[in-house]
């Protein structure tokens, strides 16, 4: 005869377990107590930055000679696996190369660079133009400014005109920095300390005395500089200098310089009292007294 029983549920010794709801809790078994979690084999704590990447680019075009082939096929083959153009390691990877004055490098990266279509940026154009200066490649600089000029006549930063005035004042060549400085006055942008300096220097060695008194007249020596501080711009009293006679040749400016020594300047949001000769005000950068456009083209003909 068939016979019925009753059996007991199977599961009843799964009622203990309890599940939480902590993320950092372990896991509680029934049968042999807590288990304690380990990290993923799959996972790998080694991380990769764009600093190292950086080095390891550096070093991968370092020992090469200066065949445009090889550079170009060494670095074709660094970023062959990557899915898109490394354009920040590449970038890092420069201002590595610019600290160890490699201007070769430089040269080669950059116009690599340009070549697969990435980087074309005013920033990336004056390293370019500043590493053919210090290589000595004068004609592939005004080559260069040449293009940048044409392209973006109104739009030129004022910087490149600093620089291309520094070269030429480096290299004694008189009429090609009046040529600059006539195109900087006709587009209404106003030198720096740098070029007013170089300008007057030159002013004075060639004996064109009235022209120097037009150019102290129109750029007096400043009694202010504007410097950034952690991104703000703060007004300075200059300091007590021989103005036309500073050692100003770099071509750059105090208001374009970083300063490393004054973030303690800044250390609260408090405004710096006006004793220390701090202010935060903009400048008038407005003169009464211009160059004319005859006189800005008599320049180079009478040196």
């Amino acid at each position: 005869m068939l016979a019925l029983r009753y059996c007991p549920p199977l599961i009843r010794g799964f009622e203990s377990i309890k599940f939480s709801r902590s993320p950092n809790s372990v896991v509680v078994c029934a049968a042999k107590g807590p288990r304690p979690r380990y990290p993923r084999v799959w996972k790998s704590n080694r991380k990769i930055g764009t600093i190292s990447k950086a080095g390891k680019l550096v070093q991968c075009i370092k020992g090469l000679s200066n065949v445009k082939e090889e550079v170009y096929g060494a670095l074709d083959s660094f970023i062959a696996w990557e899915l898109e153009f490394p354009l920040i390691t590449v970038k890092k990877a420069i201002r590595t190369l610019e600290d160890q004055q490699d201007w070769k490098r430089i040269i080669q990266v950059t116009k690599w660079m340009f070549s697969k279509g990435q980087g074309r940026t005013m920033g990336s154009y004056f390293t370019l133009l500043n590493a053919l200066a210090e290589d000595g490649r004068l004609e592939e600089a005004e080559e260069l400014w040449s293009k940048i000029f044409s392209e973006n006549l109104e739009s030129t930063p004022r910087h490149f005109f600093n620089k291309m005035i520094a070269i030429y004042y480096h290299r004694g060549m008189h009429e090609k920095m009046f040529e600059i400085f006539a195109d900087m006055e006709e587009l209404g942008i106003r030198p720096n300390v740098a070029i007013v300096s170089m300008m007057g220097k030159v002013f004075q060695q060639l004996g064109m005395l009235d022209k120097y008194e037009k150019l102290k007249r129109k750029y007096p020596p400043t009694r202010w500089v504007y410097k950034y501080i952690r991104g703000r711009r703060i007004k300075l009293r200059a300091k007590d200098q021989n103005y036309y006679g500073s050692d100003t040749d770099k071509g750059f400016s105090e208001d374009e310089e970083s300063i490393s020594t004054s973030n303690e300047l800044l250390e609260s949001d408090e405004s710096i009292p006006s004793e220390h000769g701090f202010e935060y005000e903009e400048g008038d950068n407005n003169s009464n007294d211009s160059f004319t456009e005859d006189e800005t083209s008599t320049i180079g003909t009478q040196s």
